[in-house]
């Protein structure tokens, strides 16, 4: 998309007006400031069907699957994700694509008024997720769509996106992220995550661990939902590697579909795809999706960030694992998809993340570790990082560079083997940060 000048101006000065705001990272539980304005924007958040996309790792790719299967089959589709890699307009989604600056630039007009009038009536401002997720609701009704994807910010219950009214709710895996807020034990977290299912409503869950399951069906059976399990009511039925991705058949609810290519590598993906299509089939209600549509929707999902090649010779593969739960999902793709003599990988993360155990899942694939941070304020110094470590690799091992455009060049360097038969691929992961500022880093790099 080529953008004026001057629209891309006004793009950036909303993009400062937002972030003026009380950050995405401080959080007052409570859906009371975001009930508030949207009621006051009309509560364009139920002029349209949702399905609403909750958990702790997948929920993006999630949100993008079920995203790119609406619109292969013929509706207008509004998908809200976060946060982004490279520009905020990739949280508000328009038939797949970001909101286009002009659509932005109006509908951010139409309600600044409103989040100023909001900000004297709370003892706290709207903050940044409030404000583009109000952003994202009043965009999808200004189009209009058919139906939008809500995928949660965090938690569940308190999360600004709860405003929504989902006909169908999905439930990713839950492990253990943002503990500060959400509690220290599965059954706590998942206790704030089941706030997104609602009375009479449609859950889909992806396989959980016992303690999350337990408490997931509890509150399901607590508001009448419906339940369908994965494992039980739907799973993959088969999965093949194939080049550039995989091939699945999935038992749905309603019927069995084969032939599907997905355009993306590691066994979780398979199981997000798993989770979507039952998610449709759901939204669509008794009868079997279209085959064909839903073939053309799987081939066409791209993820950003998640497992992505984005240069051959040398490899360099990004993905925003942040956890240690998504960084054992990396390791297990590399180990069985990949086929590298040699793993370099450049990490950075954030300060309030379990840096140990993300290293610890790392440790098995990876023979070298660049330790580098973004120029997010939330970055943990990668002098730090390079301690830690040292513990889990070995001094040997590790690398430090503080800056990460100098990481990556180190990275690439070494990658580059003339007199060797040796093939090196080179990682980048740690925090969506990292992964964002480097996509946007490396793109220009091998665009020369």
């Amino acid at each position: 998309m080529i953008i004026s000048p001057d629209d891309q101006e006004r793009v950036d000065a909303i993009e400062q007006a937002l972030l003026a705001r009380w950050p995405e990272t401080r959080i007052a539980p409570s859906t009371e400031r975001i009930a508030a304005l949207t009621d006051i924007l009309g509560s364009p958040q139920l002029t349209y069907p949702t399905i609403h996309v909750g958990g702790t790792n997948g929920k993006t790719t999630t949100t993008r699957m079920i995203d790119s299967l609406l619109f292969a089959h013929g509706l207008r589709t509004g998908r809200f994700t976060s946060p982004h890699l490279e520009t905020y307009r990739e949280r508000i989604a328009i038939n797949g694509e970001p909101i286009d600056p002009k659509e932005l630039i109006f509908v951010y007009n139409d309600i600044a008024a409103y989040l100023d009038l909001m900000d004297t009536k709370f003892e706290h401002p709207i903050s940044f997720f409030e404000a583009v997720t109000a952003l994202g609701f009043a965009a999808f009704a200004e189009h209009p769509v058919d139906v939008a994807v809500i995928e949660v910010g965090m938690g569940g219950e308190w999360d600004a996106t709860n405003v929504i009214d989902a006909d169908v709710s999905v439930m990713m895996p839950i492990g253990f992220d943002h503990m500060e807020y959400l509690g220290n034990t599965l059954h706590e977290i998942a206790s704030t995550k089941a706030g997104i299912i609602k009375e009479g409503g449609f859950i889909v869950l992806a396989q959980q661990e016992p303690d999350a399951a337990k408490e997931l069906i509890r509150k399901a059976a607590e508001v009448g939902a419906d339940v369908v399990r994965e494992g039980m009511e739907y799973s993959v039925a088969s999965r093949a590697i194939a080049v550039g991705g995989q091939l699945l058949t999935i038992q749905g609810l309603h019927d069995t579909y084969d032939e599907i290519f997905l355009p993306l590598h590691g066994k979780h993906q398979a199981a997000n795809a798993a989770s979507a299509l039952v998610a449709v089939e759901a939204f669509f209600g008794d009868q079997p999706l279209d085959i064909e549509a839903v073939r053309a929707g799987f081939a066409a999902v791209t993820s950003p960030g998640r497992c992505e090649v984005v240069h051959r010779e040398p490899t360099v593969i990004l993905d925003a694992a942040h956890n240690p739960h998504g960084a054992k999902a990396l390791a297990d793709t590399l180990k069985s998809e990949f086929n590298f003599d040699e793993i370099v990988a450049v990490v950075g993360v954030f300060g309030d993340k379990d840096a140990v155990g993300i290293l610890q899942e790392l440790e098995s694939i990876v023979d070298h570790v660049i330790v580098t941070q973004s120029t997010s304020s939330r970055a943990m110094p990668s002098s730090e990082l390079e301690k830690i470590a040292s513990t889990i690799f070995g001094k040997d091992r590790v690398f430090e560079v503080s800056n990460l455009e100098a990481a990556l060049d180190r990275a690439v360097a070494n990658a580059i083997r003339p007199l060797s038969e040796d093939t090196v691929g080179i990682l980048v992961t740690g925090s969506v940060v990292t992964v964002g500022e480097a996509r946007t880093y490396l793109r220009k790099k091998f665009a020369q």
